[in-house]
């Protein structure tokens, strides 16, 4: 019963029951896996995770004989940290996009470039190359109010227009460095950030069509409306969807509350990516003040606050409300931002208490004799650690950790940034509930856990799987070495 393995099957049975079962409430659900799994873990295990984890063994120690539930309480609140403020914010920002029209003033810019017949397309492509220097659940909450507005205005196709928006995102995520994934990857596997970035994107754009035709066939497959929410009404996106164009926010108003986070943390990004030294970045204080001020714009939790500050000027210069209704606005959309916080941080424990069974090391043990080629294996140990415990960043430091050595063998056969595009790829198999992201992405797009299940993970698998294959037919002919 200790083994790690036989929790994980434990806790998974105790999540998908209780949410497809039994209907508890997914936060429910997750609760209670996390405290059976932590019932289940013996102390030793907890102690060797905390201790594995670094600093002093005394207060590792202190760290892992600390109660089940304050261990859970840690675990949930360490995921709050990181992204309850985006959360809240980000349900401001698409609430007050999509009444105030700026969601309907894009759409309407985006479909004179693409034309209704490609509009799937323009959302896939933007939310990959938008996510290259931004945090990816930053993109989705961005952009999957412009999907439900875009599914309002066509009528149809909301599943791929939200498909489009999850397929594009999660690849750069994986791919393409400043995301954190691919510049620790890099560091650890020491492969140059260019050619990472390079061979990243080239590989996420084949990805990402792969995924296009594979959200097109579940579109035809599904029949999976836009869902009326207390954030969006869909009377409310339709009566907008309807308005005359001098009726909506200028495309400049429109863009800022979007614009503004996305500028500021790309630049953040490329500094941090670029410019490793603690010393000024010019010889000219004035410009090193100003760019220091943009960095302070660009740390994403003010950055998306800040644009949720846009977001209702928009709104009220829009609508000239009262401040008691702007008020009352900003209820509605935390009500709505916060259900998603307890979700995604639940799930965060659950992963949290998975990790302390100490799963990474037994599918590392169980994986250090396994004699395949070494690109399917980095895809198969990240795939299996990422599905286990549901971390992709876990996942990518457990397959790195192993491989580190072997990527830096002179007789390896071939360029070591195909194992990280291997990781990269494994770290999409297979997202369910104890990912956190999975969490965001269903909500922010109104599928129920079913649907997510059906659509967002397949669709997820297969351009993995479509990205190992796609590195070791490259490797094979472009070894680089």
């Amino acid at each position: 019963m200790s083994d790690p393995i036989i929790i994980m099957l434990i806790g998974m049975s105790i999540v998908v029951g209780g949410i497809i079962k039994f209907k508890l409430h997914p936060v429910l659900s997750l609760l209670l896996a996390a405290i059976a799994v932590a019932l289940l873990t013996p102390m030793a295990s907890v102690e060797q995770f905390f201790i594995a984890k670094g600093g002093l063994e005394a207060d590792a120690l202190k760290a892992a004989h600390k109660s089940i539930g304050e261990r859970i309480g840690i675990e949930f609140g360490n995921t709050c940290a990181k992204i309850g403020i985006l959360i809240a914010m980000a349900a401001i920002i698409g609430k007050a996009m999509l009444d105030s029209g700026a969601a309907e003033k894009i759409i309407r810019a985006m479909l004179k470039i693409t034309g209704e017949k490609n509009a799937p397309i323009g959302f896939i492509l933007s939310s990959f190359f938008l996510t290259i220097p931004v945090f990816v659940d930053t993109v989705i909450f961005l952009m999957m109010p412009l999907a439900k507005a875009m599914g309002m205005r066509l009528k149809k196709n909301y599943l791929l227009l939200a498909l489009s928006v999850i397929a594009g995102a999660v690849m750069a995520n994986s791919y393409v460095p400043p995301s954190p994934g691919p510049l620790y990857l890099i560091t650890a596997m020491n492969v140059p950030i260019g050619l990472m970035m390079v061979c990243g994107s080239l590989l996420g754009l084949c990805t990402i069509t792969i995924g296009y035709f594979i959200a097109v066939y579940l579109n035809k497959k599904f029949d999976t409306p836009l869902r009326d929410s207390p954030d969006a009404r869909l009377e409310d996106i339709k009566a907008i969807a309807e308005k005359d164009d001098k009726e909506l926010p200028a495309l400049g108003w429109a863009l800022l509350p979007a614009l503004f986070p996305l500028v500021t943390i790309c630049i953040r990004s490329g500094v941090e990516a670029f410019h490793k030294s603690d010393g000024p970045l010019t010889s000219f204080p004035v410009v090193n003040s100003l760019i220091d001020l943009v960095l302070f714009f660009g740390d994403k939790n003010i950055a998306i606050l800040m644009g949720a500050i846009f977001a209702l000027v928009v709104l009220a210069r829009q609508k000239k409300t009262t401040k008691e209704k702007l008020s009352a606005f900003v209820g509605t959309a935390l009500m709505s931002g916060g259900g998603i916080i307890l979700i995604t941080a639940a799930g965060g424990a659950f992963g949290g208490m998975l990790q302390q069974t100490g799963i990474s090391s037994r599918i590392a043990d169980l994986t250090k004799d396994y004699q395949m080629a070494l690109i399917p294996l980095a895809f198969f140990i990240t795939m299996v650690v990422r599905t286990a415990q549901g971390s992709a960043t876990v996942a990518l430091i457990t397959a790195s950790g192993i491989l580190a050595g072997m990527a830096q063998n002179a007789n390896l056969g071939f360029h070591p940034v195909y194992l990280c595009l291997a990781i990269g790829s494994g770290a999409k198999l297979i997202p369910w509930m104890n990912d956190a992201g999975f969490w965001i992405m269903c909500k922010t797009s109104n599928l129920t856990e079913q649907e997510a299940l059906k659509t967002i993970a397949p669709m997820q698998s297969l351009m993995g799987l479509a990205g190992v294959i796609l590195t070791m037919i490259a490797a094979w002919i472009f070894p680089m070495v």
